[in-house]
């Protein structure tokens, strides 16, 4: 009687063992890349967690990486199932994970695009006569200081790679690829358009000229991996569209809003990233 019981006993426990993962879903990992200070990230992060969280009725949590090669990382790993990431870093981990919104902030709202600066007194008047001069690029992962470029310079029969000469900017910093053209340290600049506001007070404005605007890209993709279940896909895209222009999710992200997006608008990046282009909806 006295092993009948015992044996019941450990029957039972090892059927709440296999029974207990079967109770309660596992949680999603919510993150974005780190292009803020880690304070600024968990504070963006949280907001959008927390409200997910209460209208899915799903278990979602805002974690911080600390840096972009992490989060490309975590991402291929499936520790990050639900993603917020510049256009490059999405397509660059798009086999994992799928966007379901693009980011509108800014004047331009969903898109964005680079420029190329050179000194007042130039000599470089057009996209041909970039060939074979020194330029400056905030760097290979950034898309409005050097992709936007880079597809605009291939449309016109330009590699950009083998008919220019690169240089990174101190720090990846879109303010020291203008000073390196303002002090003639280079012949010209790949910068975002948007960071031209950052040029006030470091030289006069005169000194340092757009030559040209080059081409359009999407803005940040807000993505899902690719093996989350449809329902629970379903149940965050419906978040998403309810979210009213004033949320506070919003504020947090210091966004416009959301609007739905398909994997293809990232077409262009891969491109320019020389990435193959294998869009995919679910």
């Amino acid at each position: 009687m006295i092993r009948l019981t015992v044996h019941f006993f450990m029957t039972l426990c090892l059927l709440s063992v296999t029974l207990i993962p079967c109770t309660f879903a596992a949680g999603y990992k919510l993150s974005m890349l780190p292009r803020y200070s880690t304070e600024e990230i968990h504070h963006r992060v949280t907001a959008l967690a927390e409200y997910l969280s209460s209208k899915t009725g799903l278990e979602i949590q805002g974690i911080v990486t600390s840096s972009f090669d992490k989060y490309v990382k975590k991402v291929g790993s499936g520790t990050i199932d639900i993603g917020f990431a510049n256009p490059y870093i999405y397509v660059l981990t798009s086999n994992k994970h799928n966007v379901i919104a693009i980011a509108e902030k800014g004047r331009d709202n969903d898109k964005f695009r680079g420029v190329i600066v050179v000194p007042a007194n130039s000599e470089i008047r057009d996209i041909e006569d970039l060939k074979g001069k020194t330029i400056s690029i905030v760097g290979f992962r950034s898309a409005g200081g050097y992709l936007s470029q880079k597809l605009t310079l291939q449309e016109k029969g330009i590699d950009v790679k083998k008919d220019c000469k690169l240089e990174i900017a101190p720090e990846n910093k879109q303010e020291n690829v203008a000073l390196a053209v303002f002090t003639g340290d280079v012949d010209a600049g790949f910068m975002r358009e948007s960071a031209l506001a950052q040029l006030e007070g470091m030289f006069p404005p005169s000194a340092v000229q757009v030559m040209a605007s080059t081409a359009w890209l999407p803005n940040w993709a807000l993505s899902l991996s690719r093996s989350m279940p449809l329902q629970d896909r379903e149940k965050i895209i419906a978040a998403i569209k309810e979210l009213d222009r004033d949320s506070t999710v919003y504020k947090a992200l210091k966004i416009k809003g959301f609007r739905l997006a398909e994997d293809k608008e990232y077409d262009p990046v891969r491109r320019a990233a020389d990435i193959p282009v294998t869009s995919s909806v679910l």
